[in-house]
């Protein structure tokens, strides 16, 4: 078994201490939210009513609102928790230009150009400006 290279050696790094601070994060908020420091959102005697039933019933009888609104909404408890969830979920975008910083210095350019129009394409798709597809 051959040992990757470095810059794929660096990424899983990256990858490794980001999820593992992302996973830290969300411990905390979780935290926040259990122990009623942030009044949430939902209230909790309210939940069970919403369980059983589609997200679509639950957006619109909990009054959420979809898309990224939920950033307007970090200062309930319940809403808290997302932020830890969007980072780890966009550690891998976060990791890149770390990594295309690396490539450039290595002279690498075609693979950091890559690299940049990795993290653009897929900012614009997560920003919802491209709206593509049935969702």
């Amino acid at each position: 078994m051959t040992p990757g290279s470095d810059i794929q050696l660096f990424y899983a790094r990256i990858l490794d201490r980001a999820a593992k601070l992302g996973f830290l994060f969300l411990l905390v908020t979780f935290a926040i939210y259990l122990c009623g420091i942030l009044s949430p959102y939902v209230p909790l005697e309210d939940l069970p009513r919403y369980w059983s039933q589609p997200a679509s019933q639950y957006l619109k009888g909990a009054q959420v609102q979809t898309g990224w609104a939920w950033l307007h909404e970090l200062h309930h408890g319940d809403f808290l928790n997302f932020l830890p969830i969007a980072i780890l979920a966009a550690v891998a975008i976060l990791s890149y230009p770390a990594v295309g910083y690396k490539f450039f210095r290595n002279g690498e350019i075609v693979m950091g150009i890559i690299v940049i129009l990795e993290i653009m394409v897929l900012t614009l798709a997560a920003s919802g400006i491209l709206k593509m597809g049935g969702h």
